[in-house]
């Protein structure tokens, strides 16, 4: 089970229990429409809930990430999983985002919004 918040250039997701593929495909839908409206976007992903996640949430993750590798400015994980943190960090090869992995909810969100308002000000 997922919950999705959104700002006009972020989109946060926290997972709880197993990622599945439909849970998956409600973030990708939120994060097009985002795209389509606003432009590049910044991801938060807390996944101190997740139990796991299924097979074909992986290959959605890999084609998605190829799909919109230019889409994303920066994006914060949330995790103490070491895990997670690789798998993190290999994402950086998919992507041209900044990618930082976190256990505090406040340090990302302030990483992210302080980027954001640096750009806004330039």
């Amino acid at each position: 089970m997922i919950n999705t918040e959104h700002t006009d250039k972020m989109v946060a997701v926290a997972v709880f229990g197993e990622f599945t593929l439909a849970d998956y495909k409600e973030f990708e839908e939120l994060v097009n429409y985002k795209i389509q409206f606003s432009g590049t976007v910044d991801l938060l992903f807390d996944l101190r809930e997740m139990a796991g996640f299924t097979l074909d949430v992986a290959w959605e993750e890999i084609k998605f990430s190829r799909q919109h590798a230019h889409d994303f400015r920066r994006i914060a994980v949330l995790t103490e999983d070491q895990w997670l943190t690789w798998s993190a960090w290999v994402s950086q090869l998919f992507v041209d985002a900044e990618v930082r992995v976190f256990d505090d909810e406040g340090e990302a969100r302030a990483w992210l919004e302080a980027d954001a308002a640096a750009e806004a000000a330039s």
